[in-house]
This record gives structure tokens, C-alpha cells and sequence, in this order.
């Protein structure tokens, strides 16, 4: 039996119909862009296996970092107790972060930091004796999959079974020319009531790569910050480089309150979770009443190994070097995307810094769970390039140390596909 046979006699995969999905593609080694099978067929993991890895596979300098932090310290209970990685990591990313971010909060995952800024922000107001419990976000969010994380994220398919279960947020169209004075007013009119603003800075990574200006998205937040609203930026996708500069809250003048993030924190090492915050935040739970105590934290809160790992993949990404790759990578895609935007199989190319995307056209039939989508993602994976599509649109998101032949394959076979499907 080999090792596909043998998972799916135990395994339950992730957004996954089990009974008509292919078997699982086993992969038993990782080099830099690559990934290989157990039957030796390379793959480009062009989107940096689900965004996270932004260094490439098994980086030899995170490997030896995480195996010298086993060798002296595994784990250490963070209630009553601390450890010199996580002290180091939180001193060194809230220098590189948004002046106003003052304190560092550690889970485990996007969602469950999405979650610690919810709860921050909710009983910040509770604290302070006020009853504002309504959240503002943007239509087709995506923040996670647990329960807080889902009700702030788009109603779609992927929460039907839950909609009753969730509890009601105000959404709101992504900011442009013709509506932020609309928006603005909203904001507003529910001034009394609501609590925060959250938003995935530019891009809409699991909508569809959908991207919207850094101007209106700054005007906005700007009005909520005047009107008493706390902004909070979910950067577990857009963090650390993928929009050309280190994090997506680079583009704006309006800084967030808080900030969520994971994915390319460990340069896609290991699960690991960050919510940073402002002093005011942090001064609101300062009480002699415990009552006023942020009552949330995670068995492996601030773990050592991965505050390794974080600590190993932020020397990486801090280094001249690598800001060279992203900017080349950057380039690279504007020229791609600028070679085909007359497809007559296009209907639209995106770009914000490393992430490029392309709209199939398909006219109304949009849907993730079309026929298209599949028949993309099998074609690309014939040809050795894991691209994991989003309904009709494909994304190209590769880790920081792609070659230019690599990305020059990519786009070749991207080009041959618009030809042939």
C-alpha cells in the first residue's frame, strides 16, 4: 500500500470533498521552490504552499536554528512564565512594524490572531463601560475558520451550515472613487454602536485576489479612526513582503490599531500566531479588578521553537537580498501580466506586488466549484507547477527565491494553457 493508499484509510484533508477527490499527492521532500513526490515528480510550488512559505523548503539556516532551540528548550507553559525567543521576536517585529504597535500577543494560526483582535477590541469597549459590539467588514472578507474569525469573513458556501450560528456584522462594499463618501457616512451613522473595522489590506486574498486602492482603503480608515473605531488590519496573507513592501499597513498613512498575522511569520516553518496592539489597548485590560484580564491563550502560546523559527525566517527577510528578489519578482509579473491582458481568454489581470493574478473568462460562471477550476489546477499539475486556482482565477504567489527560468516556466505554461482549455 503506499503512502496515498495509506492516508486515505486515516486522513480527513482540508477543504476537501472526500468522495470524488483525486488521492492525495504525496510529497516526501522540500528544496527551495521545489516540492517532490514520492514517485520523484518535481513541483514549483508557485503559491508557496498556501501562502506561507516565503524563504523556499527546508531553508537549511531555519532548519539549523529550530534544531539548536530543541536541543535547549521545546516548550514552556507562557502563563507566569517567559523565554528569551519570544521576547527577542516581539522586540524586533514591532520595530519594523507600524510605530503605534506597542505590545505582542502570541497564538497559534491566522485565525485564532484574527480571533485575540476581535476579543481585544470587543472588551476594550467593555472595559471602558460602553456597549459597542458591532464589527464593520468588508464584503468577501476571509479572516479564518473558527467561529469569530468565520462571522467577520463573507457568507458564502464555506459558512452555510453556520450562517444562524454567527453573529451579525455590518458589511460593507471595498472602498473606491465612487463610494468612500457613502461609506464614510455608514461609518458614521453607526458610530454609536460599533466597535471595530476589520479588513485584509489591498487584497482579498481567498475572494479571488481581489484588489482595491491603498488611497480609499487610508480615506476610510482614516474616518473610522476620527469617529472612534478601532481598525483592524489582518495581515496573515499580506504580511511580510507580499505586497512589495514589508506589510500591506506600508502603503497607508493611517496606522491600524491592531494587526493580525501567521502564514510567512516562520517562513512557513510551523503553525504560529501574532496579534500585535496599540499602549491604549493594552492600558484598557490595566486594572486592579481581574474581571478586566484578557481571558484567552493557547497550550503552546509563544512557543520557543517557532519564536525560533520566526525569529531564523525574520533575519532572512530583513536581508538586502531578499528585497531584491521581491522586487524582482514584482517586475517579472508586470511584464507577464502586460504580455497577456489582450487574451482573448483573459478577462482581467491583477497585480499588487508578488501576488499577480488572472481572471479566466468564463462569463457568468465564476464559481469555485466549476468544472474550469479543476481542470486548471490538473492541467498545472501536469505540467509540474502546484497553482491551486480560485474559481476562475489564477494566482501566481511564489516564495521569495524563485529563479527567473522558473518563473519564466510558469509563465510559459500559463500562456500555452490560455491556448489550449
Amino acid at each position: 500500500m503506499n503512502l496515498a493508499e495509506r492516508d486515505l484509510q486515516v486522513i480527513w484533508h482540508p477543504y476537501t470533498q472526500m468522495k470524488t477527490a483525486l488521492p492525495p499527492i504525496p510529497i516526501v521532500r522540500g528544496e527551495g521552490t521545489c516540492l517532490y513526490a514520492e514517485d520523484g515528480t518535481k513541483y514549483i510550488d508557485a503559491i508557496s504552499s498556501w501562502w506561507v512559505n516565503i524563504h523556499g523548503h527546508s531553508h537549511p539556516y531555519i532548519a539549523k536554528k529550530i534544531a539548536e532551540q530543541l536541543l535547549q528548550l521545546e516548550h514552556v507553559i507562557f502563563a507566569g512564565f517567559t523565554h528569551p525567543g519570544a521576547v527577542e521576536l516581539a522586540e524586533r517585529l514591532l520595530a519594523i512594524l507600524p510605530f503605534n504597535q506597542k505590545k505582542a500577543f502570541y497564538s497559534d494560526n491566522g485565525s485564532t490572531a484574527v480571533e485575540v483582535a476581535i476579543k481585544m477590541c470587543l472588551q476594550y469597549w467593555h472595559n471602558k463601560g460602553e456597549q459597542r459590539t458591532k464589527i464593520v467588514a468588508f464584503k468577501n472578507a476571509y479572516h479564518g475558520d473558527t467561529f469569530g474569525a468565520m462571522s467577520v469573513s463573507g457568507r458564502s458556501a464555506f459558512t452555510a451550515a453556520f450562517d444562524s450560528l454567527l453573529f451579525e456584522v455590518e458589511f460593507i462594499d471595498l472602498p473606491n472613487g465612487n463610494n468612500i463618501e457613502a461609506l464614510k457616512s455608514h461609518i458614521s451613522h453607526l458610530k454609536p454602536h460599533v466597535s471595530s473595522f476589520i479588513f485584509e489590506p489591498l487584497v482579498q486574498g481567498s475572494a479571488g485576489m481581489i484588489m482595491y486602492e491603498a488611497k480609499y482603503l487610508d480615506e476610510l480608515m482614516a474616518h473610522c479612526r476620527k469617529e472612534g473605531v478601532m481598525l483592524i488590519a489582518d495581515e496573515v496573507f499580506t504580511g511580510f513582503g507580499r505586497t512589495g513592501k514589508p506589510f500591506a499597513s506600508d502603503h497607508v498613512q493611517t496606522q491600524p490599531d491592531i494587526m493580525c498575522f501567521s502564514k510567512g511569520l516562520t517562513g512557513g516553518t510551523m503553525a504560529f500566531g501574532l496579534t500585535t496592539c496599540t499602549q491604549e489597548i493594552y492600558d484598557a485590560f490595566l486594572s486592579d479588578d481581574k474581571m478586566k484580564t484578557l481571558f484567552h491563550g493557547h497550550s503552546y502560546t509563544a512557543n520557543p521553537v517557532a519564536c525560533a523559527a520566526a525569529l531564523a525566517s525574520l533575519d532572512l527577510f530583513l536581508e538586502q537580498s531578499t528585497q531584491q528578489n521581491i522586487d524582482r519578482i514584482v517586475a517579472k509579473h508586470a511584464a507577464f501580466a502586460e504580455k497577456v491582458k489582450g487574451h482573448r481568454s483573459i478577462k482581467t489581470t491583477r497585480q499588487t506586488g508578488t501576488i499577480l493574478a488572472l481572471e479566466w473568462e468564463t462569463g457568468d460562471n465564476t464559481s469555485y466549484f466549476s468544472g474550469l477550476r479543476d481542470k486548471l489546477y490538473q492541467y498545472f499539475l501536469n505540467a509540474g507547477i502546484i497553482l491551486r486556482p480560485l474559481g476562475n482565477v489564477i494566482y501566481i504567489l511564489p516564495p521569495y527565491c524563485i529563479t527567473d527560468n522558473e518563473l519564466d516556466y510558469i509563465y510559459n505554461t500559463i500562456g500555452q494553457a490560455l491556448d489550449d482549455i
